[in-house]
């Protein structure tokens, strides 16, 4: 029989006849790492043979993990899981072939129709324990369970890809440096002890995609995976919508301490006998769209509008979530807003405020521009975020509390305090600084810190700024469109749904981004800011992301079904078309900026790319350069000066060529205090008038000149 092999370094070469004795038929799915496809043994067995890529069949250190993957696999057995029937980790394109069980993922169960009826989480939580019991039997632990990894079989849920599970007695050492799992369902330990995951780790994460089944969330859920990863360590989880009775069993599973979570037979005990737990009144939600007076508070903010809302950290805007009053974070995420995504992060310091510094100056006199340094947070790890607006600079951190810094010297002018539990995001609008913290968006003087306006964000699930609007966006795709400068209200209208992501453009035009039910395909939509009139829509294959517009064009990332990031989209504004540049390897945790054309992707292994979304060319000619740095969870890169700036987790400031990928320098690592500590978001640097302003998990906001990284 022909061999299994690939005729070219692309995807579409990988189509193989054959995988060992195997004729491979249709393709079940692919993602980062294989392919998966359907096969019939000679008995007749359906089967379900991954195909590794071709790539990462190069890779040694991979090959070893799939080795272990085999392992493992063969060593589980039981009714929920599926049955390794062959495999051959030596071939030149190493295959697995398992048992075919036919019935969708848990993913995709909930994302086409909801979340699953109480006695369904239930059944679902007995058979997931049952399954997790066998496999840590015989010692292993999967370290990867997800909505994605449990189909949902006629006989109940099955447990697959043990890709990244790992024998208790394994020597294998491939974690150096990265992390190991999907973040919205790893256990604390995955992120401070990765050496040290254990049985428990898997609990845990069943425990979160219990609260997904039950909900159709997560309990950590963010866009942002490094918002995730805080919320996870440090934070409680949001189990709104879980029914009450599942609740003590789901939270016992979602301790932060190992030792204080059930073991599978103790679920599956629980399971068997409903608990009766008294049910919570449910507050009175408010009406989204109802406007009342904002009292004047002690730390001077009022009177304004306050407009209920629930805000989540997100990637293209800001969100927040309010509900159990968990402490969750906002990070700088306002800065990709701002007239689509660069005004805010790259600018000019002039302005016609009587008190700030001379940004013209500042800019014509960078040769007298001196580094500096000053704390403004705690060092426990959580950077502060900043923007640049109306000749200052604004930085948010822990407490709710905004400082404006003169950018020439780091000088402190004003300091502002919600008293709010949580971070704060903070962006630049209508001229003013938006500071975003709790359940509250607050609009502060420039020269004072004092608000001018403030709404109430409770019943909301994002606010979106642009140069000079603010949007209010709720869960249902109500949209409430607000001045910017003074609060008024301008429209509210119904665009979009669950899932519709946002994303700022030029020219008073904002872009949203609504799935399709099935997650196939992605509309497009142009809004105006003034009236809310959609002046066009286009459409889209794949689960897109929004990440900048303008100059012509949106620019979206595209996410597999993994959640990995597997090409960049262009839609040009003008003729509406669509041109998709597929990555050479799918990405996970990706962060990307666009600049003249060119789109910087960089993702949590530390890979780097520059995409030209403009080329005519093949797609894998549009990627004119790809690096592997030493960072694994970058900031969202900002692109200036011909120079790409980003941060890194210990603090660095880092700076790169954006026509070669050459690293051009770099500033010293500034770190939390304690080393176990686990960095929330990343703000992304600040350039302005030849000047870049970073901030790191020490708590501190620095200044160095843009033209010298080789000396920083």
């Amino acid at each position: 029989m022909p061999p299994l092999r690939s005729t070219g370094p692309g995807r579409e070469a990988e189509q193989p006849g054959y995988a060992g004795r195997y004729r491979l038929e249709e393709c079940l799915g692919s993602g980062g790492m294989g392919v998966v496809h359907l096969a019939t043994s000679a008995s007749g067995l359906r089967l379900a043979v991954k195909v590794v890529h071709a790539e990462f069949a190069a890779d040694p250190e991979f090959r070893a993990r799939f080795r272990q993957e085999v392992s493992a696999a063969r060593r589980v057995s039981g009714a929920f899981t599926a049955p390794v029937v062959d495999a051959d980790p030596h071939a030149e394109l190493p295959w697995m072939a398992t048992l075919f069980i036919p019935g969708d993922t848990l993913s995709e169960q909930v994302k086409r129709n909801g979340a699953l009826s109480a006695a369904d989480v239930r059944r679902l939580g007995a058979g997931l324990a049952e399954a997790l019991r066998d496999i840590h039997r015989v010692g292993v632990v999967h370290r990867d369970l997800k909505p994605s990894n449990v189909l949902l079989a006629a006989d109940g849920p099955k447990v697959i890809d043990f890709g990244i599970s790992r024998p208790a007695d394994s020597d294998l050492r491939t974690e150096t440096g990265k992390l190991i799992g999907s973040p919205p369902f790893m256990a604390p330990e995955q992120f401070q002890r990765p050496r040290e995951v254990g049985p428990a780790a898997d609990v845990f994460a069943m425990g979160a995609v219990l609260a997904h089944a039950a909900t159709g969330r997560g309990p950590f859920d963010s866009n942002s995976p490094y918002v995730v990863a805080y919320q996870v360590v440090h934070n409680e989880p949001d189990l709104a919508g879980v029914p009450d009775d599942l609740v003590p069993l789901i939270l016992r599973c979602l301790a932060k301490d190992p030792a204080d979570r059930p073991s599978p037979a103790e679920v599956m005990e629980a399971l068997q006998q409903p608990a009766a737990t008294p049910r919570i009144p449910a507050q009175r939600r408010p009406d989204p769209h109802e406007l009342v007076p904002e009292p004047k508070g002690a730390d001077g903010v009022g009177p304004g509008v306050r407009t209920p809302s629930k805000v989540r950290p997100g990637t293209v805007v800001t969100r927040l979530r309010g509900r159990r009053s968990r402490v969750i974070l906002a990070a700088a995420v306002g800065v990709l807003l701002v007239a689509g995504a660069a005004a805010a992060a790259v600018g000019t310091l002039s302005s016609d405020d009587p008190g700030a510094p001379d940004g013209n100056r500042l800019a014509a006199e960078p040769a007298r521009f001196q580094p500096w340094s000053t704390r403004l947070g705690s060092a426990e790890g959580l950077p502060p975020v900043c923007a640049a607006g109306a000749g200052a600079l604004y930085c948010a951190t822990l407490g709710g509390v905004t400082t404006r810094l003169d950018p020439a010297d780091g000088r402190t002018v004003w300091r502002h305090s919600t008293g709010a539990t949580s971070t704060a995001s903070v962006t630049v609008s209508g001229g003013l600084p938006h500071l975003v913290s709790g359940n509250r968006l607050a609009a502060l003087d420039p020269r004072t810190g004092k608000a001018r306006w403030t709404v109430d964000t409770t019943a909301y699930a994002a606010v979106v700024h642009s140069s000079d609007s603010t949007l209010l966006v709720a869960d249902d795709g109500m949209v409430r469109a607000l001045d910017s400068a003074t609060g008024r209200p301008r429209w509210t209208k119904e665009i979009g749904g669950l899932g519709t992501q946002w994303v700022a453009g030029a020219a008073g035009t904002f872009f949203a981004a609504t799935p399709t039910d099935d997650g196939s395909a992605t509309t497009v939509s142009a809004v105006s800011a003034s009236d809310g009139a959609v002046l066009w829509t286009a459409r889209a294959r794949g689960g897109l992301r929004p990440f900048a517009a303008g100059a012509g064009a949106v620019h979206l990332l595209s996410v597999d079904a993994e959640q990995m990031t597997d090409a960049v989209v262009r839609i040009d504004t003008k003729s509406r078309a669509v041109h998709r540049v597929v990555l050479p390897t799918p990405v996970d945790q990706a962060e990307a900026t666009e600049s003249g054309g060119t789109v910087y992707v960089y993702a949590a292994g530390g890979a780097l790319l520059a995409v030209d979304t403009r080329a005519a060319t093949a797609a894998r000619d549009a990627v004119r350069w790809q690096r592997d740095t030493s960072v694994s969870r970058p900031s969202r890169p900002v692109a200036a000066d011909g120079r790409l700036y980003f941060t890194s987790p210990d603090g660095r400031l880092l700076a790169t060529s954006v026509t070669t990928g050459t690293p051009l320098g770099q500033t010293r690592p500034r770190p939390a205090a304690r080393p176990d500590r686990v960095v929330g978001e990343l703000g992304a640097p600040v350039v302005v008038g030849g000047r870049v302003y970073g901030s790191g998990p020490d708590g501190s906001v620095f200044g160095v000149a843009g033209s010298r990284p080789g000396d920083w």
